[in-house]
């Protein structure tokens, strides 16, 4: 089997039931605990509907939407070991690897949070995200300065 998930090897994943999005399904998915689908269904849109109230917009999805694009990186750092020294290599991030870190740094972040129900702590993170803010914005801008600072290593990237 291979290291890396190839296309072949990616499981197509059915949009969730309320706002049709792969999206929103792949967050069901992560925040689920013991196969309990319908309890991670009740706290996403739970969630999703008390960010939308509290931040005075009409549509949930265009709050998970945009706290998605707020959370996700472009850059990450990769160690590789090059003549005895490890060093942190920049690549830039796509596809499926994108949205895995998307999603599990806005799960960490939500879980992170204490004394208060989950649906609560995961609409207050998507209300953090949202706006910029947020452990999980925090998260994404760390690891970008991170590569950032390791660009000078960019060179043993290829080969």
């Amino acid at each position: 089997m291979p290291r890396k998930k190839t296309k072949t090897l990616v499981r197509p994943i059915d949009p969730d039931r309320l706002y049709n999005s792969v999206q929103v399904q792949r967050l069901i998915n992560r925040i689920m605990v013991n196969g309990k689908k319908q309890l991670a269904e009740r706290i996403v849109y739970t969630a999703m509907q008390k960010a939308a109230d509290k931040l005075k917009v009409d549509n949930p999805l265009d709050v998970f939407e945009q706290a998605y694009k707020n959370i996700q990186p472009h850059m990450e750092t990769r160690s590789r070991r090059v003549g005895g020294a490890n060093y942190q290599i920049p690549f830039e991030v796509k596809g499926q690897r994108q949205t895995h870190l998307t999603i599990m740094w806005l799960v960490q972040a939500s879980r992170a949070r204490n004394g208060m129900p989950m649906s609560d702590r995961l609409a207050a993170e998507l209300q953090d995200a949202y706006n910029g803010q947020g452990a999980a914005v925090k998260k994404k801008e760390d690891t970008h300065k991170m590569a950032e600072a390791n660009r000078a290593f960019a060179h043993f990237a290829r080969g």
